[in-house]
């Protein structure tokens, strides 16, 4: 039984940065981990994923492009989301999500919540103007 868990979301000023972890335990394989955001009233949309062997990175487009970094740490099982320049708009509860096989081979898949099959809780993370 794989179990994530978040930590690091609270409540920042406008312009400030800040660095979300998520930590995986109970699973010996993994292929991919990435960062999922929801907001009040939307979707859960995809923000960033990174391969575990390889750490090759995909991020969302326009809204979190050169503000977010993904990051892992293998031998600990974990995941960072770094976030430069925090913007109200960017107010979400946050999701790690994990998958321990290759994508199918279709354009974007990767960013779709249903080829995630474990998840953590969330952590919120609330950006004052």
């Amino acid at each position: 039984q794989v179990q994530l868990a978040e930590s690091g979301g609270g409540r920042v000023q406008a312009g400030a940065s800040l660095t979300l972890a998520c930590t995986m335990s109970g699973r010996a394989y993994i292929y991919a981990m990435a960062w999922f955001r929801q907001a009040p009233g939307k979707e859960r949309e995809f923000v960033a994923v990174i391969t575990w062997n390889t750490g090759s990175t995909y991020y969302a487009d326009d809204s979190v492009k050169g503000r977010f970094t993904i990051s892992r740490d293998t031998a600990k099982n974990t995941v960072d989301l770094s976030i430069d320049r925090v913007k109200v708009e960017d107010t979400a509860a946050y999701y790690c999500a994990a998958r321990f096989a290759p994508f199918p081979a279709s354009q974007n898949i990767h960013r779709s919540v249903t080829e995630y099959p474990s998840w953590g809780q969330g952590t919120q993370v609330t950006v004052s103007s």
